[in-house]
């Protein structure tokens, strides 16, 4: 008799398993376990077929998922027994494509501690080498154009390796077997520095050092700085100037975060007057000479994904306050590549004694979306930097930075970006059909879902041009093309005037569903969490087009993903001049007193009234008397303006959100709420009659602006939490899901948690997409699919 042949086992990997060691993680498994058979890579992940002792394979297959590579993300294993063919060793084969492709593209990763060790080790080949990278880091979703994932289908294609990086490429025991960006400087992308070509523009003392900063000609240069185009870089920021700097996703402009003069030479330029600067710190040391940073925080910081972490201000630290002005965080992130780490060691010889950190914000005008394709750059970035750091690594997709931060017990994103896209969002249940979900205006992200995945988007930005609008039509092709999803559903939001919405209803594929704006962001956490049934959905924003045709911001929904009823909201305002009123609080003030106390309302002995503009007033008393351009409003958002503005803090706003962000920035956190009223009604109206009535009488009585804004966010808290309680009362639900852009009040948005689950209730937030608009594609695609299942589409 002869014994059995040993089984063999074809395996199933799918999720990110390209571009991330997958595969000589799987040949070193098979040695170690004594296997022989072959792994590849293909449009659907990674194949394997392994044959040996069953006791080994079953140690193999355990071992797949529990030591997987660092960047690796394994979304299912699937197996099947084969016949055993007697093979007696292991080997990688080729990778092979498909007509149906289901693999996944890993985001771009910082820099991995092994390749930190090699880049600054003068011993090593890749001494200094900004581009040095493994399959555990370095750039991938920004580079890819095609899967599978394999270097001629990257614009790492251009750069053919040297004999030493054909080696490693090769060798499937190397860390670097299979690295597409793997390169050195004998053969990969290299930097270069230029000085602005229209710098000799500047107007006489425009810099801060003319001599060191207006040299124009390459013999001065040579003169001036080494050769090193790195410490060329550090030099002209030491010295104050203001850079741009070719980085992953795109262009950031930069400048020393410490010189009050760089920063504020920095805003005139870039014509962004208040929103806040990112900062790049060198270490973990230096974020916390800045900034308060407990252990989730400092885990984020240093984290694969490497985003902008909103942290709290250190008193006293060396921070210019024109970095954030107005705000109590700043948003810090450590760096993620190896051209920042040369950087900032660089700049850190320059500055001894002293926090490192560099201003790294978005290459762009305001509202312009990031820069990342050279020529672009330097023609929309040179009246603005003084010089730039480039290399001759193409960028295939535009991605800004993440921001993130810690509330509420977990992280909460801003802005879903690099180091986050395009890893997909599980879904709960497969999809009836491909979906593509086309977001909203602002923070516009859109979202292409098929199976159980939701590939939400990289940031795109605010649709106020044709170049933000260009790239949502560039993403979505990108998006169908990598993932091989071709929809059959469309979803977008009400709102007839939106860009998003133009182009979704312009959309060639038959089948849309138009989706409400707030029920989209209390779907995005139902389907992000898998909540079954209905929920208590609170939806907090600006702005939002309701079923009435009036602006709808604060709604208490009794929901679940085929619709909602509206179970109460915010009292409604007039907003005096519609979008006007975003910009200037003031409007939103003076119409809530007005609403309150009459035309009277302009001798109250406050303030606010003493320095109102009684002649603009009057105009924009009469637009609402006769109901001209004066919407209805039910804005949550709006009330944080008009608070702000009635205790004098912000009257004009700069951009959306400014007033309420500087209101939080000084709340007291132990305050007592004001009184409020729920007036009955299907749905229910939260009136702030009271509230307002309370906080004149409290600026009558000189009470401090910080107390006022304290007091304010406990109100809104316990309204929210009382408007959840009677919802619970009528319908026996114990759920609730909160979303939307008032939700990035950390104040509010902790308060009111702790308070729903002292009543019981089980609370949920977004947490993998943010809560603002840019998580709105997930809602309106998890809506799209189930009114599809339940035949509620029709032809569009």
């Amino acid at each position: 008799m002869t014994e059995a042949a040993p089984p063999r086992w074809r395996i199933r990997v799918r999720g990110i398993v390209q571009g991330v060691g997958f595969r000589p993680f799987v040949y070193g498994l098979a040695l170690r376990f004594g296997l022989a058979g072959f792994v590849l890579n293909d449009a659907d992940g990674v194949l394997i077929e392994v044959e040996g002792l069953p006791a080994a394979l079953e140690s193999f297959a355990a071992a797949l998922k529990d030591e997987r590579p660092p960047l690796a993300r394994i979304e299912s294993v699937e197996r099947e027994a084969l016949a055993p063919r007697g093979e007696t060793a292991f080997a990688i084969a080729h990778s092979q494509a498909a007509a149906h492709r289901g693999t996944l593209i890993a985001p771009d990763s910082a820099t991995c501690d092994d390749c930190l060790r090699e880049l600054f080790d003068p011993a090593d080949r890749r001494f200094g080498y900004p581009f040095i990278n493994c399959t555990n880091c370095g750039p991938r979703f920004t580079i890819v154009a095609d899967v599978p994932y394999d270097r001629d289908k990257t614009t790492m294609r251009v750069f053919p390796m040297c004999p030493a990086c054909r080696a490693e490429y090769e060798n499937p025991l190397d860390r670097r077997f299979h690295a597409q960006p793997n390169a050195c400087p004998a053969c990969g992308p290299s930097v270069r520095f230029e000085i602005a070509p229209d710098q000799e523009t500047r107007r006489p003392g425009d810099m801060h050092d003319e001599t060191l900063l207006d040299s124009r000609s390459p013999g001065h240069l040579d003169m001036q700085f080494p050769v090193d185009p790195i410490a060329q870089a550090a030099q002209r920021l030491a010295a104050g100037a203001i850079l741009a700097i070719k980085g992953l996703g795109g262009y950031h402009l930069a400048c020393d975060a410490l010189d009050p003069a760089a920063v504020g030479r920095l805003r005139a330029r870039k014509r962004r007057e208040a929103k806040p600067f990112a900062l790049m710190v060198a270490t973990l040391e230096d974020a916390r000479q800045l900034c308060l940073v407990a252990d989730p925080e400092a885990r984020l910081l240093e984290s694969h994904r490497r985003p902008i972490v909103l942290l709290e201000r250190r008193p006293g630290a060396p921070a210019p306050d024109a970095l954030a002005p107005g705000h109590a965080a700043l948003g810090l992130m450590l760096p993620y590549t190896p051209l920042h780490h040369l950087l900032l060691r660089a700049f850190a010889a320059l500055a001894p004694g002293r926090p490192i950190g560099l201003v790294m914000t978005s290459g762009n005008l305001s509202d312009e979306p990031i820069a990342y394709r050279d020529e672009d750059a330097i023609e929309r970035l040179a009246p603005i930097a003084d010089a730039f750091l480039l290399h001759n690594r193409a960028i295939l997709t535009r991605c800004d930075d993440t921001v993130t931060r810690v509330a509420a017990g977990g992280e909460q994103i801003f802005r879903r970006s690099r180091g986050y896209a395009p890893a997909p969002i599980e879904l709960s249940r497969a999809l009836a059909l491909p979906v593509l979900a086309y977001g909203g205006h602002l923070k516009n992200t859109f979202c292409l879902a098929r199976g159980r995945q939701a590939f939400v988007s990289h940031h795109i930005g605010d649709l106020e041009n044709l170049e933000t609008l260009t790239s949502l039509r560039e993403g979505i092709a990108h998006y169908q093309r990598l993932f091989d999803i071709a929809p059959e559903l469309v979803a977008y939001d009400l709102h007839p005037g939106y860009l998003a919405t133009q182009e979704a209803l312009a959309s060639p594929v038959a089948l849309k569903v138009g989706v409400q704006h707030h029920h989209a962001h209390i779907a995005s956490v139902i389907a992000e969490h898998g909540l079954a049934g209905q929920v208590i959905g609170v939806a907090a924003d600006g702005t939002g087009y309701g079923l009435d045709g009036a602006i709808w911001g604060c709604e208490l929904l009794v929901a679940d993903l085929a619709g909602f009823t509206r179970a109460g909201h915010l009292a409604y305002v007039p907003l005096p001049g519609g979008d006007q009123a975003v910009r200037q609080p003031w409007r939103v003030a003076a119409a809530y007193l007005s609403q309150l106390y009459g035309a009277a309302f302009a001798d109250l002995d406050i303030p606010f009234t003493r320095a109102l503009d009684r002649a603009r007033w009057a105009v924009l008393a009469q637009m609402i008397a006769r109901g001209v351009n004066s919407p209805p409003a039910s804005s949550l958002g709006r009330l944080f303006d008009a608070v702000a503005a009635l205790i004098g803090l912000r009257g004009e706003a700069l951009y959306e959100g400014q007033a309420a962000i500087e209101l939080e920035a000084i709340a007291e956190r132990d305050a007592a709420p004001y009184p409020f009223d729920l007036a009955d009604g299907a749905p229910f109206r939260i009136e702030v009659g009271s509230t307002l009535a309370a906080i004149v009488r409290d600026l009558r009585g000189g009470e401090a602006p910080g107390r006022i804004a304290g007091r304010f966010h406990a109100t809104v808290a316990a309204f929210l939490a009382a408007g959840c309680a009677r919802a619970r009362a009528a319908t026996g639900l114990g759920v609730v899901a909160l979303s939307g852009g008032v939700f990035q009040n950390r104040l509010l948005l902790e308060r009111l948690e702790q308070q729903l689950s002292g009543d019981g209730f089980r609370v949920y937030t977004n947490r993998r997409v943010p809560p603002n608009d840019g998580g709105l594609s997930l809602g309106q695609a998890a809506v799209a699919d189930e009114r599809a299942r339940r035949g509620l589409v029709q032809l569009g």
